[in-house]
């Protein structure tokens, strides 16, 4: 028995110390920071983003204290974005900018994050068909929106505030939407309180967009079918002042009420 024991744990360790050694069919091995760095840059430029994450993550492994394990991981970052994998993409951006806060290409790593999120969800249909974005789930959206505002916040003059501030911008009209959206949804329901309170939301907070008159629309619907005439036709006075030739004011003013 104590023989059989023995011979069990000879064996264990034999495997374990070949998990230990190198794999001989690994090209990478031997190469050198500098090497593995050109070759993945190489990757990403031949849009091979699998195998460019690969030689990133193989530096950073061997190598995590020189100088090209920084832009490394920096880079790594931009070749999840590009494989479609947000999420890594995020973290990855997010765990640069934990170790090297003080890092000149800092920025760029809080642009890749807003930019991962921009494009979360995004599916095969949606880049090559027209879609109203502002119908998605608007919680990758207002991430990115927060994304773009640290970076615009923190670095006014970085190379990417202004497309970013122009992405922000995008975003803030969608979200806005999605609103209207709801508290469309909501009117079809008879959900008139939480329609006129969900428009009401979007004239406050998203002032300046598009989508302000439509939420102005649904307010003085909403209010003149629960005989709230005040606020129905504040509502109204708000829409003509300010989009006179809007269709809305029509249907307003022809809404029968029971």
């Amino acid at each position: 028995m104590c023989w059989s024991r023995a011979l069990i744990f000879l064996l264990t360790l034999t495997l374990a110390g070949c998990g230990l050694l190198p794999d001989a069919k690994d090209e990478t091995a031997g190469w050198s920071a500098q090497k593995l760095y050109s070759e993945a840059k190489s990757a990403v430029t031949e849009g091979d983003y699998e195998t460019a994450i690969g030689y990133y993550e193989k530096l950073e492994a061997r190598y995590p204290f020189g100088k090209f394990a920084q832009q490394a991981q920096l880079e790594k970052a931009y070749a999840y974005y590009k494989y479609e994998e947000p999420e890594s993409a995020t973290a990855t951006a997010e765990r640069f900018i934990r170790t090297y806060p003080r890092h000149p290409h800092v920025d760029y790593a809080y642009y890749l994050k807003g930019l991962a999120n921009y494009n979360r969800g995004k599916g095969l249909v949606e880049r090559y068909l027209p879609h109203d974005a502002s119908q998605r789930d608007p919680g990758a959206a207002l991430q990115s929106f927060q994304d773009f505002s640290e970076l615009v916040r923190r670095f006014p003059d970085s190379r990417y505030a202004k497309d970013a501030a122009l992405r922000m911008r995008y975003l803030r009209n969608n979200l806005a939407m999605y609103e209207v959206h709801v508290a469309r949804y909501y009117m079809r329901r008879g959900a008139l309180v939480a329609a006129a309170n969900r428009a009401s939301h979007v004239v406050e907070h998203y002032q300046r967009t598009p989508a302000v008159p439509e939420a102005l629309v649904v307010m003085a619907k909403a209010y003149k079918v629960l005989k709230l005439d005040e606020l129905s036709n504040d509502a109204l006075r708000v829409l003509k002042l300010n989009f006179p030739d809007h269709p809305g004011i029509a249907q307003v003013e022809s809404l029968a009420v029971k």
